[in-house]
């Protein structure tokens, strides 16, 4: 890897397999990998000698060029594979030259190569989806019950659990898991020639010969064909956009409730093996979740990008589809990344029931007023139970004293066992069931 895209600045990405299926020598590899799959696809059609094809996919080899001479060479032409087919065709034996990128465009090619770079990045996160889930399912069956307090606008609502907590960012996990598998499934092919109409891949007498070539084609490649050439139909490159983004957003989510739920004065969660500091060694640092948050605040502005890029004119772009490769990768390398730091994250989470059952009660039994105004409704009316209840937990939070002990001897509640009608742990709702409920996704 070249010493500036080594990731220094990129501690997310850094070791993960997302990073070196994107690094700038994937990147010329799947162009020549497209190179070489046009050519075995016009060999497979009649369009060239078989030997044609054979002798370029012997050449296509990433090793065999130099990647900061062909980035250089790049800037005339404005792509890379314009010096590529060059340097591919010196490559050749003189007879073979002719079939070297036979009818393609340079967008042909370098949309092939994005797909390709694609498809195998997603293989790994899909993967690594599939971990974190599995870990989250773990968590989810084994704090089922485990009650915790439910916070709305920062603070504390009603209990919830833990499980029920976990069984939510698995469902966003899997959420995203399933957009990414539909799109990886959908990567297509691209081969239209010079304005997305296949014209040199025929004859005046064969006009249609494109279209068996651009099916071939794909099939060498392992991608979807197109019904069209979508130089300037970006549909693929959006929906691939939309799915990282929302891969990055889904595991920021729990991330970020992580990173509020470690907080020293919370410490209901904490990270298996958490980061140091260059200052302070009594720190652990959330750094898992860190780096999945920083991620999430990037991709959606880089799937904004890649939006905006889809307003294509003309039958090819300028400016359009050359704005749309660093912010893909960007998010490729993002999306990786944060599903990497997610697997670490979730398989070493530790949960700390206790601390959850101490900021239970921090409150006195405040968290359950809304079940209070309930029971007490029923007997004088919800205005005036609301009314009772908000005198109360005003008269608790300044004598510090319980909740069930400055309700003793109101007459709504007379009768009734304030302890347990108190006791946050009884008051879950359908915690429970929903847990089960969301566990029975697969």
């Amino acid at each position: 890897m070249h010493e500036s895209d080594a990731g220094l600045l990129a501690p997310g990405r850094a070791g993960s397999p997302a990073e070196e299926s994107t690094g700038d020598h994937a990147f010329l590899q799947a162009l020549l990998d497209a190179e070489a799959a046009l050519t075995r696809a016009q060999s497979a059609t009649g369009a060239a000698p078989a030997s044609a094809g054979r002798a370029v996919t012997d050449a296509a080899r990433a090793g065999r060029f130099d990647i900061r001479e062909l980035a250089l060479a790049a800037r005339p032409g404005g792509n890379p594979v314009i010096p590529l087919v060059a340097a591919l065709g010196a490559a050749v034996e003189e007879d073979v030259r002719p079939y070297v990128h036979r009818g393609a465009t340079s967008q042909d090619i370098m949309d092939t190569a994005t797909m390709l770079v694609a498809s195998r990045t997603l293989a790994p996160v899909l993967e690594d989806l599939e971990r974190t889930a599995g870990a989250l399912a773990r968590l989810a069956a084994g704090h089922r019950d485990t009650p915790m307090p439910g916070r709305t606008l920062t603070q504390h609502a009603v209990p919830t659990t833990f499980g029920l907590k976990a069984a939510g960012w698995r469902s966003l996990v899997l959420d995203a898991r399933d957009r990414l598998a539909a799109v990886r499934g959908a990567l297509p092919a691209q081969l239209g020639g010079a304005a997305g109409t296949m014209a040199a891949f025929g004859t005046e007498a064969d006009g249609a010969a494109g279209l068996p070539l651009a099916a071939a084609y794909a099939a060498e490649l392992g991608l979807a064909e197109p019904p069209l050439p979508w130089h300037t139909l970006r549909t693929p490159v959006v929906d691939l956009a939309g799915a990282l983004a929302f891969t990055a957003v889904a595991l920021g989510k729990a991330a970020a409730d992580v990173l509020t739920l470690s907080r020293t004065e919370i410490a209901e969660v904490a990270e298996g093996t958490g980061g140091g500091s260059s200052a302070m060694p009594h720190k652990a640092n959330p750094v898992r979740a860190t780096l999945i948050a920083a991620a999430a605040g990037r991709a959606p502005l880089l799937a904004a990008t890649l939006y905006g890029a889809a307003v294509a004119g003309d039958e090819r772009p300028a400016g359009a589809w050359h704005s749309e490769w660093e912010p893909l990768r960007d998010l490729l390398r993002l999306a990786g990344g944060a599903a990497r730091n997610a697997v670490a994250l979730m398989e070493g989470l530790r949960v700390d029931p206790e601390a959850m059952r101490a900021q239970l009660a921090r409150t006195g039994g405040l968290i359950v007023s809304e079940r209070l105004v309930a029971v007490a409704g029923a007997r004088v009316g919800r205005a005036r139970a609301k009314e009772i209840l908000t005198g109360a937990a005003a008269r608790s939070r300044e004598t510090g004293a319980a909740l069930a002990d400055v309700l003793a001897g109101e007459p709504a509640f007379d009768g009734l066992d304030l302890a347990a009608l108190t006791d946050p742990a009884r008051y879950t709702g359908c915690a429970g069931p929903l847990t089960d409920r969301a566990l029975e996704r697969r």
